[in-house]
């Protein structure tokens, strides 16, 4: 089963699942998650070959599915769901796969479609990185800026590097090998009729006009809110808005 970081106890709401994206983890959404644990449980999980859950050959989006639905589960049989990036597509794919399994959904920055470009030199960066040597996670973060990483993401990648090991808490070379899948959307012959939200940054370009008719094919009750002033990484730049968003849609 996926590594879990669980906030909050039970409440008569149903518990809320979040599945991050590419590179991240379940400690990346920390703040967002105890501040929501004020009113139900909420459950953050590493995504497989990511932090300190199994890693696979496999990084398809129905197997990143079929794990989610392990979690939900094992913690009570329903799940409200929110996914990043590639979390939102695997959420997606769990509300598509395992129906019963989420009673709402908020999908953010993310568009049930294939995108041409790719993140391979994030994972060049990475690898580029010469791990003997660094005792401080700013070390590594300096190589990242010297292999061309922005500043905001070098932070965010050394969140998944294990010091003490010497390694990178990311199964890269699946990641590598699994990118073409990753940065697609398996053809499904499905659609789920729950509530779904799907929140975009103003500023971003990953869910445009021209994607409704995908995702309403897919999600024919698919609502559409946009969070001015921030881009992809939306609940990190305005955090704040990010909950607000989350609490009234969840509890309308």
């Amino acid at each position: 089963m996926l590594n879990m970081i669980t906030h909050g106890t039970p409440t008569d709401l149903p518990p809320l699942l979040i599945a991050h994206g590419l590179y991240g983890s379940a400690r990346n959404w920390g703040v967002i998650a105890k501040r929501i644990s004020d009113s139900r449980q909420v459950v953050a999980v590493d995504m497989r070959n990511h932090g300190d859950s199994p890693w696979s050959d496999s990084h398809s989006y129905p197997d990143l599915a079929d794990d989610l639905a392990e979690v939900v589960a094992h913690i009570g049989g329903v799940a409200d769901v929110v996914g990043h990036s590639m979390g939102g597509k695997a959420s997606m794919m769990l509300a598509l796969r395992h129906p019963d399994t989420v009673r709402k959904l908020v999908v953010a920055d993310i568009a049930p479609v294939n995108y041409t470009h790719t993140q391979m030199p994030f994972i060049d960066a990475m690898r580029g990185v010469d791990l003997n040597g660094i005792t401080r996670r700013a070390e590594a973060e300096t190589q990242l800026a010297d292999l061309g990483v922005e500043r905001a993401l070098q932070s965010f990648f050394t969140q998944s590097l294990d010091l003490p090991n010497k390694r990178w808490k990311l199964n890269l070379d699946t990641l590598a090998a699994e990118m073409p899948r990753i940065m697609g959307f398996p053809e499904i012959d499905s659609h789920w009729d729950g509530p779904v939200l799907f929140l975009s940054g103003g500023d971003s370009d990953y869910v445009l006009p021209e994607h409704r008719g995908a995702i309403r094919a897919l999600f024919p009750h698919a609502r559409f809110a946009k969070l001015p002033g921030t881009g992809h990484w939306l609940h990190a730049e305005k955090p704040r808005e990010f909950e607000a968003s989350l609490r009234n849609f969840l509890t309308a």
